[in-house]
């Protein structure tokens, strides 16, 4: 099932593997994209990936999370779009813009007012942020909307709202990071809010016909958090709110092994959120893509095959062996490459993510 043919909204895609977005830090400070993330793209649809789907992209200045951060607040940001759309077509791929706002993840060297949806006091190198206020939300809600459009007018396939791993849209969401006393927090109706206006608001700009997806969080690591039960309420509804496909993911994590996990292998600690998405199927009204940890070909069919999900995403794995679709389809046996270290990040004075961890196989090697 891995290389048939397959659809979310009018988006037809050659096969169900799909690049999730990883954060690459190949950008300028101006957010504008360098060369070697349009070089990146090209190689990963080369590759076979069936959607590529990019690092996430700061749709105001306010949500800028990291140095090297591709920026889409701007239409001036359209012909450099542009340039990533066109290569990935030019190699038969599918590509989408994930847009986000760091909320209060950000660094405090790039933003000069933190805004979150309550006010928190974070250690450095994150910085303190002040509660938004309602004129504030609404400008942002409108500047997700605004990065759509500038994807779909610089040719790009589809976007995804990032509402996981504890950015804005995933704080909104928590009632850990919002404890607003207005329409915007309190209640599950007031906490969703942010996200469905998003929606809403997103499809004005897109259209019907324009796919839109999620990265969702679907729970929080804390008890007192986002629950299971909230997260596939959520999915349950994001067809209704206008959502073409979900992604299903952690939100706000206490640590780092939440969302990332270490000593995956064949048979180990693979596929680990595929318990949420049996949990959120039953609920979904719509196709689901499960990341984390997909290492083997195996799993990834057994997933396909069980209807957990309509279609399989990885990180790590395709920094290392971009090519491992069509490793994958030429029959490759042994799964990805990738040893889970996490040694992705660029060090001090590099630039772009790079696979640095020893043994693995690169593209054009043995298989």
């Amino acid at each position: 099932m891995l290389f048939d043919e397959a659809q979310i909204g009018t988006l037809k895609l050659k096969n169900r593997m799909v690049r999730s977005a990883t954060a690459e830090m190949m950008a300028d400070d101006a957010g504008r994209p360098l060369p070697s993330l349009a070089a990146l793209y090209g190689e990963l649809a080369r590759g076979g990936v069936g959607l590529i789907i990019t690092g996430h992209m700061f749709v105001h200045r306010s949500g800028k999370a990291h140095p090297g951060m591709t920026g889409i607040f701007s239409d001036e940001s359209v012909p450099d779009l542009k340039v990533l759309a066109d290569v990935v077509h030019q190699h038969g791929g599918a590509i989408a813009a994930q847009i986000n706002h760091g909320g209060r993840q950000v660094r405090g060297a790039l933003v000069d007012d933190p805004i979150a949806p309550s006010a928190y006091e974070a250690p450095p190198p994150r910085a303190t942020a002040r509660e938004m206020t309602v004129d504030e939300i609404e400008m942002l809600i409108d500047a997700y909307a605004q990065a759509a459009r500038r994807a779909q007018e610089a040719g790009l396939d589809a976007v995804q709202i990032h509402a996981a791993h504890g950015y804005l849209v995933s704080q909104f969401l928590s009632p850990l990071a919002n404890v607003r006393d207005d329409e915007w927090g309190g209640s599950f109706e007031n906490r969703t809010r942010f996200l469905r206006r998003i929606i809403s608001a997103v499809r004005m700009q897109v259209g019907s016909g324009f796919p839109v997806l999620a990265k969702l969080g679907i729970r929080d690591e804390s008890d007192d958090g986002l629950s299971l039960e909230e997260g596939v309420a959520i999915v349950g509804m994001l067809a209704q709110w206008g959502l073409d496909a979900v992604e299903i993911s952690g939100g706000l994590a206490d640590t780092g092994t939440f969302n990332i996990v270490g000593d995956i292998g064949p048979g180990q600690n693979e596929a680990y959120f595929r318990p949420w998405a049996k949990a959120a199927r039953e609920a979904a009204q719509l196709p689901i893509i499960l990341v984390g940890g997909m290492r083997s070909m195996a799993t990834m069919e057994n997933v396909l095959a069980s209807g957990d999900a309509q279609f399989v995403s990885l990180c790590r794995p395709l920094i290392c062996e971009p090519d491992l679709p069509n490793k994958f389809a030429c029959g490759l046996s042994r799964a990805a490459a990738c040893v889970s270290r996490n040694r992705c990040w660029p060090k001090k004075g590099d630039v772009g993510i790079a696979c640095k961890c020893p043994g693995v196989v690169r593209p054009g090697e043995s298989v």
